[in-house]
């Protein structure tokens, strides 16, 4: 039970008080049970006030609406929304939306354990992040998705931990609650494909031109490591001539703005020659025509299941293929590979056993 104690500036003789009210056998006891039960109503008018509004009620919130104290406490729901509101503008749109995605859950998780919308920093302890992390191992989705894996679950808890961080960082929050607690994320083979299996996406005739173009866009990406958003931002202006006499193609990582310098080998080169006259490409000022994250993968499945290969096929697995079957086995060292793919720094990453030197830490 929450409790919160304030001074009503009255005096009464201790030999007439019991317990909380004023005996009744003098005129001053009758006073002062009267001005306590006028306390008592107006606190109470200020609870529904509170409830019908759908606001957080905590004993201090009706101890500073009742003397007239604006709270400076601030709140869970407040702190996700100023954080991603501040940072829309600096983080990439795929992370936002990850960010949005932990919001949501965090909104599912008050609801159904704590009963409410929103709750006061100042209540956020480690049983509420243990908590939390049984709430989404637990989370059973309504639509077609997936139920969370160890690393989706650790992912949510790693952004809700940055936001904390914010909160502590802002001087809104004393004490970290997460100061005691471990996040424990399970190595992952990252899936790529052989060079058998590339060249059975590169060689199928495609007749229907919705799959012709992803297969365009994939095979691109396997020769050049680029992710999904910066292929469809790729301007003709990227493309440049090295020292060497022959096409580079230069640019930035939306996701970490680092720079990204590859070699336009003759695969790639192909691709982008067939969509240089392209009527959509030419009008957006674009080397390919755009399409969304989601139809690519979609369509990159019907693929994969027309080449025969079983893998789960998506369009980053295309930039682990560069970094392997592309670079890796054919003897580029790890250094040029990991500036070619625009990593931030070089770090172990669960390629094929031969190649466990190192690479991205995404």
């Amino acid at each position: 039970m929450q409790r919160a104690e304030f001074s009503i500036k009255q005096k009464i003789r201790r030999e007439i008080w019991d317990n909380g009210w004023a005996k009744t056998n003098s005129e001053e006891g009758k006073a002062i049970n009267a001005y306590l039960k006028q306390i008592e109503s107006e606190v109470f008018h200020y609870y529904r006030d509170m409830l019908a509004g759908r606001k957080m009620i905590t004993a201090d919130g009706l101890k500073h609406a009742y003397l007239g104290i604006q709270s400076r406490e601030h709140s869970l729901m407040s702190l996700i929304e100023y954080h991603n509101t501040q940072l829309k503008d600096t983080l990439a749109w795929g992370t936002m939306k990850n960010y949005s995605t932990t919001q949501k859950y965090v909104k599912r998780f008050l609801k159904s354990h704590h009963g409410k919308s929103d709750m006061y920093l100042t209540e956020l302890k480690y049983k509420f992040i243990v908590d939390f992390e049984y709430f989404l191992r637990n989370w059973k989705p309504i639509d077609h998705q997936k139920p969370l894996g160890n690393n989706g679950v650790m992912k949510h808890i790693e952004r809700f931990r940055k936001m904390i961080n914010l909160a502590i960082c802002m001087e809104w929050l004393d004490k970290d609650p997460f100061a005691k607690y471990k996040q424990k994320f399970e190595r992952v083979d990252k899936e790529f494909l052989w060079s058998e299996e590339l060249k059975a996406i590169e060689g199928k005739e495609l007749k229907i031109v919705r799959l012709q173009r992803v297969q365009d866009l994939f095979v691109f990406s396997c020769y050049t490591g680029l992710a999904y958003i910066d292929v469809m931002q790729l301007t003709p202006s990227n493309i440049t001539m090295g020292i060497d006499g022959k096409q580079w193609l230069i640019t930035n990582r939306q996701k970490t703005s680092n720079p990204v310098r590859v070699p336009l080998l003759p695969h790639a080169l192909e691709v982008i020659d067939k969509y240089k006259w392209h009527p959509k490409a030419l009008h957006d000022g674009t080397l390919f025509t755009a399409i969304s994250n989601q139809k690519l993968n979609s369509y990159l499945k019907e693929i994969a299941d027309l080449c025969g290969i079983e893998k789960n096929i998506t369009f980053y697995l295309a930039r682990d293929t560069f970094a392997t079957t592309v670079t890796l086995t054919n003897g580029v060292p790890i250094e040029s590979v990991s500036k070619m793919l625009g990593h931030s720094k070089i770090a172990i990453h669960m390629y094929p056993s031969e190649y466990k030197s190192g690479s991205e830490s995404e």
